[in-house]
């Protein structure tokens, strides 16, 4: 008997943990364990705290503690849902479209206007009641002010990472159009900005210029896609053709694979070393030129960036400043005004 009692006492052991472990996990917190958990609690060590004034219940308050392996599987799937968030599909007006900025639909503003009679009680829960023959705003949404920082040519070594470091600390997600052969030859730093919420787009493997058939353009394109899927899970659906040239074959195939080609409203021209001398003047350029819905390009990669890098922070806190939200590609495209987008065929 004493045996039989032993092994039900162990079961309820057994099962308490399976269950207490399925309702952190599963969400179901607390009390799903505790009940669970105390059938043991005498030959256990709980961790305990004070009851409040308030609690008169007189039991112990069990404290779930997450170990080693529960971290490591919340993590997991923390970074499988940003995946998911990534992987979103580009909205079908763009599949095959060249875009260079996305037209942002104005916000509404809703004003209550008096008649000057008394609404009927036919139509008295439909009509706004004002105190005044004076029309009145009801509500004022501020307009929106989205826009995309986008970066080509990396990952880098160093640039991508200060570029990275600068927008975390910032709260800033932007775009990246990376290059297959620089993937290939630092593929932590695409996944770093995988793991911090970034969009992945892609710029090609080898970033040439010259006309491509449509082998050489399959090649280009699908091995870049195809790396950057293997070491993040991201099926990007964006491209952009190195130097911004459409006809030498690229944008046909990308078209042809429903790609969306994002250009750029704003040109930072980081990349010339006649742009602007002075860090101020190059940024009163861009801002000069921003508009809700743009696109700015950057460059993280083909070169000292270090410019660019350092002018980071000052250009995102104009931009911020000036009442601009900070939005991935994607995000700009599902953003905008479905009636009149600035694209291209």
């Amino acid at each position: 008997m004493a045996d039989h009692h032993l092994m039900i006492w162990r079961r309820g052991i057994a099962i308490g943990v399976v269950v207490a472990a399925a309702g952190v996990v599963g969400g179901l917190g607390l009390p799903v364990a505790r009940s669970f958990m105390s059938m043991a609690k005498s030959k256990t060590a709980p961790v305990q705290q004070p009851h409040s004034s308030s609690d008169t219940s007189g039991g112990e308050v069990l404290v779930a503690k997450p170990t080693p392996g529960y971290r490591q599987v919340m993590t997991r799937l923390v970074q499988r849902e940003r995946v998911k968030l990534l992987n979103f599909p580009i909205p079908a007006e763009f599949q095959g479209k060249t875009i260079r900025a996305v037209k942002i639909e104005a916000q509404p503003t809703v004003v209550a206007k008096s008649t000057g009679t008394k609404p009927s009680a036919q139509n008295l829960l439909l009509t706004p009641i004002v105190p005044s023959a004076v029309a009145k705003p009801i509500a004022q949404n501020p307009p929106l002010k989205p826009i995309a920082l986008t970066f080509d040519d990396g990952p880098w070594p160093k640039m991508t990472s200060e570029v990275l470091d600068t927008l975390k600390e910032q709260n800033v997600k932007a775009t990246f159009f990376v290059v297959g052969k620089q993937v290939q030859r630092y593929p932590q730093l695409v996944k770093q900005a995988v793991a911090e919420g970034h969009a992945i787009g892609n710029h090609t493997w080898n970033h040439q210029y010259h006309h491509y058939d449509s082998a050489a353009a399959s090649r280009e394109i699908d091995n870049t896609a195809l790396l950057v899927y293997k070491l993040t899970g991201v099926k990007t659906s964006l491209f952009r053709p190195p130097a911004g040239i459409l006809n030498n074959g690229l944008v046909n195939y990308a078209h042809g694979e429903k790609y969306a080609t994002i250009m750029w409203s704003v040109d930072s021209r980081d990349w010339s070393p006649r742009h602007a001398a002075s860090q101020q003047a190059w940024i009163n350029n861009l801002l000069k030129d921003a508009k809700p819905g743009g696109i700015i390009l950057l460059h993280d990669g083909g070169g000292d960036r270090s410019r660019t890098v350092r002018a980071l922070p000052q250009l995102i806190t104009a931009l911020k400043k000036r009442g601009y939200q900070f939005v991935t590609v994607p995000q700009l495209l599902e953003m905008g005004d479905k009636s009149s987008r600035t694209v291209k065929g």
